[in-house]
């Protein structure tokens, strides 16, 4: 990361967690100051009395998503529109948008947080950048970060026709990328596109030295996959686009709260009761967000949080994100959950390459597809039912198909042409293409 720091504060500048509350509540009364200026808060807060520690902030009401839907699209904003750097709205596509926006100095804050890998990003780097930009946060957020440490960022975009997966491996190649932004799925289907074209992960891609995941849930079985077939470690973080980056791993591979930049409660919606740790729904006040303050903003995601110390000596919090975890679908007497599931497909020998599955829960049933080799297809099926059968208690119907078939081998090497409009044409051109642009 670049020498040159801003005056946020900086990992390494406290000892524990007095300190870290005391540089929490030094930036909370500027946070709600900055809340009363918004239309949603400025109805919500008693002007007379406005919180100045965590406990006064305690007696506020939670904040909820469709507190914000409810304020779309400004209802939210803190500052004038024309202080505004950017706006977004979460990947949701049903019902009332979620707005989020921020200004220039709420960037810096941002693009700081997702800045913190243990590993390092520098001016050395080139960082191929493969998840959504467009609306949402996750794209423009490590691109902003990639900049501010001085990489070259490979603006891949993974919803847009312009980069297939053809392009995606030429370039990891032809570069000689060295850091990755994806959802985990994304270095699986890498790993497969890069082997059609004739390339190994593993020795192939000899300048990439970490591949950064979120936005989905990763067993330690599919991550250790994932590592083994790049040779580099898998990074992972947690956040989300009203707030960005709010925890990320140390090199010990436990997940940090960035409580230096937001103050973190959790929530017991069976009993109403808040507290600093525990298991509950994680709770957040974003504490240098001038734009579109949030106090008390509940995401809904149920957690672990933990102050007990860890050898990192970074002195923050450690989370356990288990919301997504913890969803299942029932069949028989047993709750089927997608973390638990995907354990066992990864816990497969890797000589059968089993990488792509999928599920359907049925009452009476599990059925199951993975792509897997013909050589070790009747193998793989057999060890997989009965892997189902000693974790979960019920029947699974395995079946074994072709690679492929799930992830089209096409879909893999094409490369599509990706044209401007255009309604001319000479007598021996194909003018089927007009006004492709769509």
């Amino acid at each position: 990361m670049n020498d040159a720091k801003s005056s946020l504060p900086q990992l390494g500048q406290w000892h524990g967690p007095e300190e870290l509350q005391r540089i929490q509540e030094k930036q909370l009364s500027q946070t709600v100051g900055w809340a009363a200026r918004s239309p949603f808060y400025r109805r919500r807060l008693d002007a007379a009395a406005l919180p100045a520690t965590a406990a006064d902030l305690a007696g506020l009401p939670l904040t909820t998503k469709q507190d914000l839907r409810d304020n779309y699209p400004f209802g939210m904003l803190a500052v004038p529109k024309a202080r505004l750097a950017t706006y977004h709205e979460s990947s949701g596509t049903a019902g009332q948008p979620t707005p989020s926006y921020y200004t220039a100095d709420d960037w810096t804050d941002l693009a700081e947080r997702f800045a913190r890998k243990w590993i390092g990003m520098s001016s050395e780097d080139v960082f191929l950048v493969r998840t959504p930009y467009a609306l949402l946060l996750t794209g423009h957020l490590a691109h902003a970060a990639g900049r501010l440490c001085g990489a070259t960022v490979v603006p891949g975009d993974n919803r847009s026709l312009a980069m297939p997966y053809a392009r995606v491996v030429r370039t990891m190649h032809d570069l000689g990328v060295t850091l990755t932004w994806s959802v985990p799925t994304e270095c699986l289907i890498w790993a497969v596109a890069a082997n059609a074209a004739g390339h190994r992960p593993d020795a192939d891609f000899p300048a990439l030295r970490a591949l950064f995941v979120g936005g989905e849930p990763l067993t330690s079985a599919r991550r250790r996959r994932i590592s083994r077939l790049w040779g580099v470690p898998v990074i992972e973080e947690y956040g989300s686009t009203e707030t960005g980056s709010l925890a990320g791993e140390c090199p010990h591979g436990r997940m940090h709260l960035w409580a230096d930049r937001a103050l973190f409660e959790v929530y017991d919606p069976q009993s109403g009761k808040v507290g600093v740790e525990g298991e509950g729904q994680l709770v957040v006040t974003p504490l240098f967000r001038e734009a579109m303050p949030l106090l008390r903003y509940n995401l809904e995601d149920n957690v672990a949080v933990s102050y007990d110390d860890c050898d990192c000596g970074w002195n923050l919090p450690t989370v356990q994100v288990l919301g997504r975890a913890a969803f299942g679908y029932r069949v028989g007497g047993a709750t089927i959950t997608q973390h638990r599931l995907e354990e066992l497909v990864f816990s497969l020998p890797e000589s059968y390459g089993v990488l792509f599955w999928r599920a359907r829960a049925e009452p009476a049933v599990l059925r199951i597809e993975i792509e897997v080799a013909e050589e070790h297809r009747t193998a793989a099926v057999a060890e997989l039912t009965a892997s189902v059968r000693s974790a979960f208690g019920v029947d699974s119907e395995v079946t074994g198909l072709r690679p492929g078939t799930l992830i089209p081998h096409d879909a893999l090497t094409a490369m599509p042409d990706v044209v401007k409009p255009r309604s001319l044409f000479g007598p021996d051109e194909d003018w089927g293409k007009a006004l492709l642009y769509y």
